[in-house]
């Protein structure tokens, strides 16, 4: 999705994740950061005691110091040299010892990142940021809404809906703009910054939370020596995540990777504190029913239950902004009793003539060709009236591309002729 500065109104988070100073501030084992440092000086080879803290994300003093002083007692490493007068920059490698030891750690899981947070610390984390501290107003919409065409019914609806920071039911014929809106509904919350965890520790098992795929640096997020704030965690925009017909049931539960043995967290959790939408809502491969009874929990409690390969059950918050959006009929699609748990149903209709007129006139002026009102009549007149085909908020932007395309191959100026106009119209339009 295409970025552009966030004009929501920005909130300051009171949650700053405070620096550990001992290993029982981690909330994790010295078993398991015993593991996590084997795995790294595995692969590493030669690392200092600081480049060590910093592939854990965790301070050497305080923390890393004493997993290397156990190391260094049972004999899984070794002092190889100095790189200064610092103990953090004595360079260590791990023994004979110590590699056994983390070919069975690997063994159980290949995970070899920055520390993982306690799942109670992260739960924390996202009550004390919630989605529903980023206000939307009626002039903050029309900002980051000025560049579609939105009647002024559906305007109204969408602000509420917003700022509820629940769910959104978008439904409407293909091609009106519903994507282009949830997409900048995303964008509007884009300028606040939460902090999440790298990784999540439960049970000795690892769920990888942070990717770069999904999740987007704040732009204040400062260099890792500059940090103040538990390495562990990174501040990042809040985070839009968007699925569409790919989307299965498996995808919403931890998906554990048999070759790694790890968690990658689901779509929901990625997408915690922030907004999830599920495009083309309908299209999956899995029946919409089942679907949306999957919903059900999350939506009303405000929690969702994940499961580990083991069959335990995990609790973890839900505060996510859920938009779904679909070219069906709801009838088709949902019954009464989920349509009551879905907080904002907002139909995205097509456009009238003259909001048809002022997109095609934004169009025109977006792709340098010259607008013109008799031309635009005709089209009109010729391509919709006639033979009775519905407007849709698309037409404008595909039909003026067609023209583009027609009169590079004719070598003629990009007008809005007459004979352009059919010929884009007949190579556009398809009777169904």
């Amino acid at each position: 999705m295409k970025q552009r500065a966030s004009t929501a109104t920005p909130t300051s988070t009171s949650f700053v994740p405070r620096v550990p100073t001992s290993l029982k501030e981690t909330g994790l084992g010295l078993g398991f950061l015993t593991d996590l440092a084997l795995k790294i000086m595995y692969f590493e080879g030669y690392l200092s005691g600081y480049e060590l803290a910093e592939r854990m994300s965790l301070p050497y003093p305080g923390v890393v110091d004493q997993v290397l002083e156990f190391l260094k007692r049972e004999k899984l490493c070794e002092v190889k040299g100095t790189g200064g007068f610092a103990e953090s920059a004595y360079q260590y490698a791990i023994s004979d010892k110590g590699r056994a030891m983390a070919r069975e750690a690997l063994a159980r899981s290949q995970y070899a990142g920055p520390a993982p947070v306690t799942l109670g610390a992260y739960t924390e984390a996202i009550g004390r940021q919630p989605l529903g501290a980023v206000v939307v107003h009626q002039r903050t919409m029309r900002q980051a809404l000025a560049h579609l065409v939105i009647g002024e019914e559906t305007f109204a609806r969408l602000g509420p809906a917003v700022n509820s920071g629940r769910s959104i039911f978008l439904f409407g014929h293909p091609g009106n703009g519903k994507t282009a809106i949830a997409e900048s509904i995303g964008e509007m919350i884009l300028g606040d910054a939460m902090y999440i965890p790298y990784a999540i520790e439960v049970g000795g098992q690892v769920i990888r939370v942070f990717d770069y795929v999904n999740h987007v640096l704040a732009e204040d997020e400062p260099p890792s020596a500059d940090r103040t704030h538990d390495p562990r965690w990174v501040r990042i925009q809040r985070p839009v995540i968007k699925t569409g017909g790919e989307l299965t049931l498996e995808a919403l539960d931890l998906v554990y990777d048999e070759t790694s043995k790890y968690y990658e967290a689901p779509f929901q959790m990625k997408a915690n504190g922030g907004m999830l939408l599920i495009d083309d809502f309908g299209r999956q491969q899995v029946r919409p029913r089942d679907l949306l009874n999957r919903w059900i929990v999350p939506l009303e409690k405000r929690v969702d239950y994940l499961t580990l390969h083991t069959g335990r059950k995990i609790e973890v918050p839900f505060d996510v902004l859920i938009v779904f959006a679909t070219n069906l009929a709801p009838r088709d699609l949902v019954d009464e009793a989920f349509l009551r748990r879905i907080r904002h149903k907002i139909e995205i209709k097509d456009p009238t003539w003259d909001e048809y007129r002022e997109i095609f006139r934004r169009v025109c002026a977006e792709k340098g060709v010259p607008y013109d009102e008799q031309g635009l009549a005709y089209l009109i007149q010729e391509h919709y009236l006639k033979p009775n085909r519905p407007r849709r908020a698309c037409h404008p932007r595909d039909i003026v591309d067609q023209l583009i395309d027609i009169a590079r191959y004719l070598n003629v100026p990009a007008v809005l002729s007459e004979d352009l106009i059919d010929r884009a119209c007949d190579a556009y339009f398809v009777e169904i």
